[in-house]
């Protein structure tokens, strides 16, 4: 790839795909629950995302062809399929990488101390980090990241109605869970009849 393709591609990248950079750590967070994890899914995803840049197609939604990336990463990753994850070429991106690491982008410990510390108490955290990992993916995309129920259905590769029914029944568990931590804060939670009479 001659100089001039190289820095187009680049800029294209960098405008497109670096924004979603605190999001996808959030996300990486979600499915390892270990920041050391979380920061390698991170620059596994962009290095992958940045190899593989020629296949998306400007206009889609880079949003979830990222998370989709990072999902799949995740997945060859930690659930150790059966074949090897497909390796990144570090010589084709190592430049690009190091021109990203810019001191306007938050580190990653700053990010998840955001997210985790300021953003949410420890029970919510704890309550969030105890969901089974299909429920929790969902919970997070759709009420933390604000992604369609399209856009989830992409990134975990299941029907819109799956997604849904797991969305529901991860929003009941996060209930049952913090009724007490509610109660504490001074939310009423008393059941609600669903009647109108």
């Amino acid at each position: 790839m001659d100089s001039v393709s190289q820095t187009t591609k680049q800029q294209a990248f960098e405008g497109e795909a670096l924004r979603y950079m605190d999001a996808l750590y959030h996300f990486g967070y979600s499915l390892t629950s270990n920041r050391d994890d979380a920061q390698d899914l991170l620059q596994e995803t962009y290095l992958k995302a940045y190899r593989f840049w020629d296949q998306f197609r400007p206009g889609t939604n880079c949003k979830a062809w990222l998370f989709q990336i990072m999902k799949n990463s995740f997945i060859n990753r930690y659930r150790k399929t059966h074949r090897d994850p497909g390796m990144v070429s570090y010589d084709e991106v190592e430049e690009f990488y190091d021109s990203i690491k810019s001191s306007s982008v938050p580190s990653a410990n700053n990010v998840q101390k955001i997210i985790f510390e300021d953003v949410f108490d420890d029970d919510i955290s704890s309550a969030l980090q105890s969901l089974p990992e299909t429920f929790r993916t969902v919970l997070v995309l759709s009420d933390i990241e604000s992604l369609t129920y399209e856009e989830i259905a992409e990134v975990v590769g299941c029907p819109i109605g799956t997604v849904r029914s797991r969305l529901h029944r991860a929003r009941k568990l996060m209930q049952t869970q913090l009724r007490a931590y509610a109660q504490a804060k001074g939310y009423d939670v008393s059941e609600q009849s669903d009647s109108t009479a």
